[in-house]
């Protein structure tokens, strides 16, 4: 079983999916602070000076002004502004992943297409593109020597 284990664990596949997490980790990281620390305070000053981490619902009695203030004074909340800064979050990483997936697609499908052997060919007296077995071309019934 150990050695079952070991071959599992060190094929590319695994050492590829650990990779990716640790990087996607990193990544969530960066983006996380790139939504908090610069586009939600500059769309809070769009709206008219709106600190987004600090928008809550209280469900309990009292009046706090910041999420901490209601934590520290064990009342409930619904914090609906880190809730928005998690959304747009998301929707960077999901954007970030698309656009690299894209990319990758894009290299892919061009070697895919490239490695192919032609299918048609094209008729040396009305240059249309026919069947590679042709020997008659459907066109201009040309008879073709190739």
């Amino acid at each position: 079983m150990w050695k079952e284990f070991k071959e599992f664990s060190l094929k590319g596949n695994v050492i590829d999916l650990a990779i990716g997490v640790i990087i996607g980790g990193a990544f969530g990281k960066i983006v996380t602070s790139l939504v908090s620390d610069i586009i939600m305070p500059l769309l809070g000053i769009l709206l008219g000076k709106v600190d987004f981490s600090n928008l809550f619902i209280v469900l309990g009695s009292g009046h706090f002004k910041t999420i901490d203030e209601a934590k520290k004074a064990g009342v409930a909340t619904i914090n609906y502004g880190t809730f928005i800064n998690n959304i747009i979050d998301f929707l960077i990483i999901a954007f970030s992943i698309f656009i690299v997936i894209k990319q990758v697609n894009r290299f892919t499908k061009k070697k895919d297409v490239e490695d192919e052997p032609p299918k048609t060919k094209t008729c040396p007296y009305c240059i249309t593109e026919i069947n590679l077995k042709a020997t008659r071309c459907p066109h201009c019934t040309a008879i073709l020597n190739e």
